[in-house]
């Protein structure tokens, strides 16, 4: 078992390698320029996916939590704590790709933006959830606490999805996800395809590896305490 998650996690980890080494490829030398934003826009393919991956990851949290808290199954808190390393990585791409393309586009990397903003609330969250892990009275009280955390902070997705249509903001309004369906020129949609499938193969190698490693300290320390 522990082997095949092993080859598993690494599978999907060189998919995911290649596959975006691929989408930079498009990016710098094969989507054109974008007609509004120009060259800035390219930082778009590499936000969008990040932050796509990073919602991906704390939904996998939310419900491994509750599995979690219903089950106890030790597997569900390990495969939350390994999705929520992997989900603030990548909020921490989307936290530092979003300034970057803000200070191009609107003079400044930050203006307490309600859309970066939310999701600079969602990253402290998830620092939360590490925190109460290892800050707890016990180890089972501490997978308690993050599980309800990781449960909570996920609420705040789809808030963070809805944001640029509720509230007053500079952040622009999707042009994929939207009500009246995609307004990206085709190459745009295909690039972003292309780096949504590669970041969330990368991610899922990556949290299938940490799930490894994990459960092999948890069977250590089992068989240590026999």
């Amino acid at each position: 078992m522990k082997a095949r998650t092993g080859w598993l996690g690494i599978t999907l980890a060189v998919l995911g390698a290649m596959a975006s080494v691929g989408t930079l490829w498009m990016v710098f030398f094969w989507v054109p320029t974008e007609r509004t934003m120009g060259v800035v826009q390219r930082i778009f393919y590499i936000h969008v996916p990040s932050a796509w991956v990073a919602f991906l990851a704390f939904g996998i949290v939310a419900v491994a939590s509750g599995v979690y808290l219903w089950l106890g199954d030790e597997r569900a808190d390990m495969a939350a704590q390994a999705a929520a390393e992997g989900g603030l990585l990548f909020t921490v791409i989307v936290l530092t790709t979003g300034p970057l393309w803000g200070k191009i586009a609107w003079g400044t990397y930050w203006t307490w933006e309600p859309r970066l903003t939310l999701t600079l609330i969602l990253g402290f969250i998830y620092v939360g959830y590490m925190m109460v892990r290892s800050a707890a009275a016990s180890p089972e009280q501490g997978k308690r606490f993050a599980a309800v955390v990781g449960i909570v902070g996920a609420l705040f997705i789809p808030l963070i999805h809805m944001s640029v249509y509720w509230f007053r903001g500079l952040h622009p309004d999707p042009v994929i996800l939207n009500p009246e369906g995609p307004t990206a020129d085709w190459e745009i949609q295909a690039t972003l395809y292309a780096g949504l499938l590669a970041f969330t193969l990368l991610f899922l190698g990556l949290m299938t590896l940490r799930y490894g490693v994990e459960r092999a300290r948890h069977v250590l320390e089992l068989r240590e305490a026999a």
